[in-house]
């Protein structure tokens, strides 16, 4: 899955990509400094894996993975191409999801483009553009379509009565995913790629020993999270520099560094499973002597569908499943002992995975 990080310019974009890579991106104090979007692998940190890798003596671990996208800065008026907001807003349709950076604190010294902080604002200058630029997609579709709706084209009535649908709520403001279209009607629109029918997951930057806004108390922080809520999404809060800075820092280390700086949390874990439930998934676990291993699937997925995660066959010719809970395997000790005991079920086709499930595929 590819999750583009995107926000005003300055706002930490590029640092938080250098903490969750480790890769070297420009991320000077100035606006613009990234050009073209830079894309970096993340391994999904998960202790279960590496318990389950113990108990096997796996030669390998492979967690499940995340692609971030560093994108640069949108401007207002970037849907009419402002600080080369087309080419940045045709990068944000390639991803899954969008990880919106917002500014959560003060601090004279760091250039912020609208010259003061308000995360209201900076939210609804972003998602405005987002739905402007969405309205451009769906007019011109609609103005693409009217030959083979004037001659009742089938296919082409049925798109075009799911765009008026989404261009009304656009035109209010509101965003695509408002309209609460059905299953098949989204299906119908999804080659659009619309901006605003993607999930949208905010990341509240704050700083170590700076105005954080949440500190403040001056009804900044409680109006965001307000707007936030109101919009349908959820938000995490994390501070880049930081996490940034604790790149090199040994794993054993890091707790310890975060507690001087005052940061009680691990940034980057909860973004990270942040990004995980904006897009409604979850993971299981394949493990053995060769390789222990995360899987990603849909949040709802059957058996045969999470199957199909590993290979194809596994869900054109599933025959059963074997499923144990992860966490009740590591108790058990071993496969067998869980089998002894009676916590490995086998599973059949109409299976619905849970998050955390160790499973075995049996196929034709």
């Amino acid at each position: 899955m590819k999750i583009g990080i995107v926000g005003l310019p300055n706002v930490g974009k590029s640092t938080l990509f250098n903490a969750l890579t480790k890769a070297s991106v420009p991320a000077e104090n100035y606006p613009f400094c990234t050009i073209d979007p830079s894309v970096g692998v993340v391994g999904v940190p998960d202790e279960r894996l590496d318990k389950l890798s113990t108990l096997s003596n796996s030669e390998k671990t492979i967690p499940a993975a995340i692609e971030f996208v560093d994108i640069a800065g949108l401007v207002q008026g970037a849907s009419t191409g402002e600080g080369l907001g087309n080419q940045f807003l045709s990068h944000i349709r390639e991803v899954d999801a969008i990880l919106e950076m917002v500014r959560f604190f003060d601090d004279p010294d760091v250039i912020h483009v609208h010259g003061e902080v308000d995360p209201v604002r900076d939210i609804e200058v972003i998602n405005l553009e987002l739905i402007l630029a969405d309205q451009q997609s769906v007019s011109g579709r609609r103005e693409r379509l009217t030959g083979d709706v004037r001659a009742q084209k089938k296919d082409a009535v049925a798109e075009e009565a799911v765009l008026a649908k989404i261009e009304q709520q656009l035109l209010k403001g509101l965003f695509a995913r408002s309209a609460e279209l059905t299953p098949e009607e989204a299906k119908i629109v999804k080659g659009l790629n619309l901006l605003t029918m993607k999930p949208i997951l905010y990341a509240l930057n704050g700083k170590s020993g700076g105005h954080n806004l949440d500190e403040l108390n001056d009804g900044r922080s409680r109006a965001a999270f307000e707007l936030i809520e109101s919009l349908g999404s959820t938000y995490v809060q994390v501070d880049a520099v930081t996490e940034h800075e604790l790149n090199d820092v040994a794993e054993e280390d890091k707790h310890m560094f975060r507690s001087e700086l005052g940061v009680s949390v691990d940034g980057l874990e909860a973004l990270i499973r942040g990004a995980y439930n904006a897009l409604g998934l979850i993971t299981f676990f394949t493990t053995g002597p060769k390789e222990s291993r995360a899987w990603t699937i849909p949040n709802g997925a059957t058996a045969p569908e999470a199957g199909a995660a590993i290979h194809t066959d596994f869900k054109d010719k599933f025959i059963r499943a074997e499923v144990v809970a992860s966490d009740t395997l590591l108790q058990d000790g071993s496969w067998s002992a869980s089998r002894d005991k009676g916590n490995l079920k086998t599973e059949g086709k109409t299976y619905v995975v849970k998050d955390g499930d160790v499973m075995v595929f049996l196929h034709s």
